[in-house]
C-alpha cells in the first residue's frame, strides 16, 4: 500500500512502543484485512470536509496498536500522531485528529456497525479456520 520501506535496527538505540508498529501495519496491508476493514464500513457522514474513512479508520488502528484505550490517547502522543511511517505503510493521507475519529465512529448506526464488526471479524478468521 504505501510503497517500498526499509526498516533498519539499530543495536544502540533505545526500545520504544512504536518500534513494531510498522510491522504489524505492513502485515495488515499485506494480509488485506486493512483493506477488507475499510471497504466493508458503513457509510456516515458526507460532508466534503470530512476526512476519508481509511484515515479515520488507520488513525484510529495505529493508536491502538500503540496502546491508546480512550480517544485523547490518539492526540496525546500515543504513538499513532508520531509515527509517518506506518501511516505510509496503512496508505494513508493523513493522521486524524480523535474528535474526527470519534465523530465519525459516532455517526455510524448501531446496527451497521455490529454488522460491520461481525464481518470484519469473520472475515479474519474463517480462512484460518477453513485450513485443517
Amino acid at each position: 500500500m504505501g510503497g517500498h520501506m526499509h526498516v533498519r535496527w539499530d543495536k544502540t538505540a533505545q526500545a520504544t512502543t512504536q518500534g513494531q508498529i510498522v510491522y504489524f501495519a505492513w502485515f495488515f496491508a499485506t494480509a488485506g484485512i486493512f483493506e477488507s476493514w475499510v471497504q466493508c464500513r458503513p457509510p456516515c457522514y458526507s460532508s466534503p470536509n470530512a476526512p476519508g474513512q481509511r484515515d479515520v479508520l488507520g488513525s484510529l488502528m495505529l493508536s491502538i496498536l500503540a496502546g491508546s484505550k480512550r480517544y485523547a490517547h490518539i492526540a496525546g502522543g500515543g504513538g499513532a500522531r508520531v509515527d509517518a511511517l506506518a501511516a505510509q505503510a496503512l496508505g494513508l493521507n493523513e493522521i486524524v485528529s480523535e474528535d474526527s475519529v470519534r465523530r465519525a465512529l459516532k455517526a455510524i448506526e448501531p446496527q451497521a456497525a455490529q454488522t460491520w464488526m461481525h464481518q470484519a471479524l469473520q472475515g479474519s478468521v474463517s480462512p484460518t479456520l477453513d485450513r485443517a
